[in-house]
């Protein structure tokens, strides 16, 4: 290929003031001379064009393809009901057409919703990601396979960077069927024991225009309610527990629904509580009073309301009411006007006196029963007459007494039950034998009758009991010499960390819980953690947000727990099953973005494909499993790529540069031919001139 090109011997201002004085010269010549100073003027712009340093240029140039990219959509939405057949049949049929093209190299570009991190199908990221190295005019254009759900569309040509036609080849059928629910407002905090509200709406494709939603907290089936699609509802939830609380919200599916993936929202709330108020009644003074209270009063999230009493009612010793320092023991007040404000009720060495009316001991009954917490710490008092445990609260003790008190120095030990309780499990000190702690000296006899015994005295006697009453709890410290390891007593013990965790087992903290299931993700696998204290839990059920389910196995690990390990490659929420207990792990966000909409849609990157000179069209037929794929035409100009049966990609007949040679034309013999015959002819002409004058 020839072409010319200039390189100026001097500057490119000079040379223009040349060329035009040259002009101006030549113009006044003609003016004056008439038609013989035409070679004058000749001779002059040969010479300014000499100043220019023309060039002859040829360039051995070898043809090279445009590129046309092919982005198949391989994301979970597009995977659902026939798209995948649809998919890939498309993508067949386009390969086979562009390779009867023969001007182009195909490059197919694979997207998955794993390249979106749970953000959804990133199809244009992938397209500029593919075409990173091919110069932007060998792109011949784009084809993309997709149900037209791509999160990541320009908001224009110029934003998407393409200038070559893009083709949208919309798989999916028109009448799809499809109910999902979109939440317009959630709560991520909440009080214990207050409620919270979450908004959102049901919309569908297809449905009668009502839904039925089943509510769901941390597995249990809290709430049913039929709401109208397309209007906003209010969902009002209590706030259960400390730490997350998962809601569940499920609409009912409908008949030949495309997914229920998108029937599902999930919101976990996490529970905050406002303050643990704690009643801690002591029958008397005695040297541990001041451990229970010194514990409850180091926590800043407890509020402790703490009454000994001094003064029992048959200490009648004449001193005149008035001249007591002392107040009235509120016991209306406590037990029954305000005794559901308490997260947990501690009864510390007390006895029966009679200081509280025995229908205030079935308001506690009742308060355990309902969700409340009891912790009796026992003393002597327990085993003699005046002992809760006749009372009706011995309805829901652990233990009843079975009248000895054993006055010895033993260590407490750690039951095999006790291994494997979060309460009682790795205490500092249980793990030689004998136990490295301190000696107690008092014992209260008990025998058990419900519950776990996780710690033992002498001769493996119940030292600490736990049950469950109901919905409540209940422990059991049949010792009142705890204090001495707060003391030092010959070396002390880890009174706090047993304390603390039977304080905060009571009052339901997710942590130690007895029986629980746990899961968590890192990365692309999930971690399933099982407390039991059963010998072996049953397998997991793990249901992935697609609803596909699959059994895993767990494996031996610290007394009482249990761990297994899965990887998914399924973004969003997880739900784990096993023995009736349920959990959930999120991979990437709860509501994965790629299920939120699911109906196939081609109008939504029409307007970006027409503005490239393209088209976004349905390729899928209802009632059929075949597709109709478009001609692809090859086209060199225009600025339409798109017609009622076919569509266009741009040919730019590229090429690449092997090899060039210049002929510079007033170089050598040549160019000064050229300038003599200039000169010369100016002469000539203006020598005949002269002598046409003379004759």
């Amino acid at each position: 290929m020839w072409s010319l090109t200039f390189a100026p011997l001097v500057p490119v201002a000079l040379l223009a003031g040349l060329a035009l004085l040259a002009a101006v010269a030549a113009g006044v010549a003609l003016v004056l001379a008439g038609r013989a100073a035409i070679l004058r003027a000749l001779a002059l712009a040969v010479l300014t064009l000499a100043l220019a340093d023309p060039s002859l240029v040829f360039e051995e140039r070898e043809p090279v393809k445009d590129v046309v990219a092919v982005v198949v959509d391989r994301s979970g939405s597009n995977r659902l009901a026939d798209r995948a057949t649809q998919t890939e049949a498309a993508r067949e049929q386009v390969e086979n057409q562009l390779r009867g093209i023969g001007a182009v190299d195909t490059r197919v570009i694979e997207v998955t919703d794993q390249q979106g991190a749970g953000d959804g199908t990133r199809l244009f990221e992938a397209l500029s990601a593919g075409l990173a190295d091919v110069p932007s005019e060998r792109v011949a254009g784009a084809i993309v396979i997709s149900d037209g759900l791509a999160h990541d569309a320009p908001a224009n040509a110029e934003a998407l960077g393409l200038r070559a036609p893009l083709q949208v080849l919309t798989t999916g059928r028109e009448a799809e069927i499809d109910r999902r629910i979109v939440l317009v407002d959630s709560p991520r905090f909440g009080i214990v024991g207050k409620e919270q509200t979450i908004r959102l709406r049901v919309e569908e494709k297809g449905g009668p225009g009502r839904a039925a939603l089943t509510v769901r907290r941390d597995g249990e089936v809290i709430a049913r309610r039929d709401v109208v699609a397309g209007q906003t509802v209010q969902l009002p939830v209590r706030i259960d527990r400390g730490g997350p609380n998962v809601i569940e919200i499920e609409a009912a599916p409908l008949e030949n629904e495309l997914t229920l993936a998108n029937n599902r929202a999930v919101i976990t709330i996490e529970g905050v509580r406002d303050k643990l108020r704690v009643l801690l009644v002591s029958g008397e003074p005695h040297p541990g009073e001041r451990t229970w209270r010194n514990l409850l009063k180091s926590d800043a999230n407890v509020d402790l309301v703490h009454f000994t009493i001094l003064r029992p009612p048959e200490k009648q010793d004449g001193t005149p009411i008035n001249e007591l320092s002392l107040i009235a023991f509120p016991t209306r007040e406590l037990f029954q006007v305000k005794i559901k404000d308490f997260d947990l009720i501690v009864f510390d060495r007390y006895a029966n006196q009679s200081i509280l009316p025995l229908v205030y001991f079935d308001n506690i009954v009742r308060y355990v029963r309902e969700g409340g917490a009891l912790l009796v710490a026992a003393g002597p008092e327990y085993a003699g007459a005046q002992s809760l445990a006749r009372t009706s609260l011995g309805q829901i003790m652990p233990a009843q007494p079975d009248g000895n008190v054993v006055d010895e120095a033993y260590r407490a030990r750690v039951s095999e039950l006790g291994r494997r309780h979060p309460v009682t499990r790795d205490l500092p000190g249980a793990e030689v034998e004998p136990p490295r702690w301190g000696e107690w000296l008092r014992l209260v006899g008990a025998r058990a009758r419900a519950g776990q015994q996780v710690m033992t005295g002498p001769d493996d006697r119940p030292l600490l009991m736990l049950a469950r009453e109901q919905k409540g709890r209940v422990a059991l410290f049949l010792s009142d010499h705890a204090w001495l390891w707060a003391r030092g007593f010959r070396d002390g013990g880890p009174y706090l960390d047993l304390l603390r965790r039977l304080g905060h087992w009571l009052m339901k903290e997710p942590d130690l819980e007895e029986e629980a299931l746990r899961a968590a993700a890192r990365g692309r696998m999930l971690e399933i953690e099982r407390q039991t204290l059963g010998d072996a839990p049953a397998p997991a059920t793990v249901t992935a947000p697609d609803g596909t389910t699959r059994s895993v196995p767990f494996e031996a690990g610290r007394p009482g727990l249990f761990t297994a390990r899965v990887e998914t490659g399924a973004f969003g929420l997880h739900r784990i099953n096993a023995d009736n207990l349920v959990a959930f792990a999120s991979i990437g966000p709860e509501n994965p973005r790629e299920y939120i909409e699911v109906v196939s849609d081609p109008t939504r990157l029409a307007a970006l494909a027409e503005e490239t000179g393209g088209s976004s069209r349905r390729i899928g037929r209802d009632g059929s499993s075949t597709v109709d794929i478009p001609r692809i035409v090859p086209i060199r100009s225009g600025s339409r790529f798109a017609g009622t049966d076919w569509i266009g990609i741009r040919i730019s007949d590229s090429g690449i540069v092997r090899g060039v040679s210049i002929s510079p034309v007033f170089v050598g013999l040549i160019g000064l031919a050229i300038l003599f015959g200039a000169l010369v002819a100016g002469w000539l002409g203006e020598s005949g001139r002269r002598v046409r004058r003379g004759g």
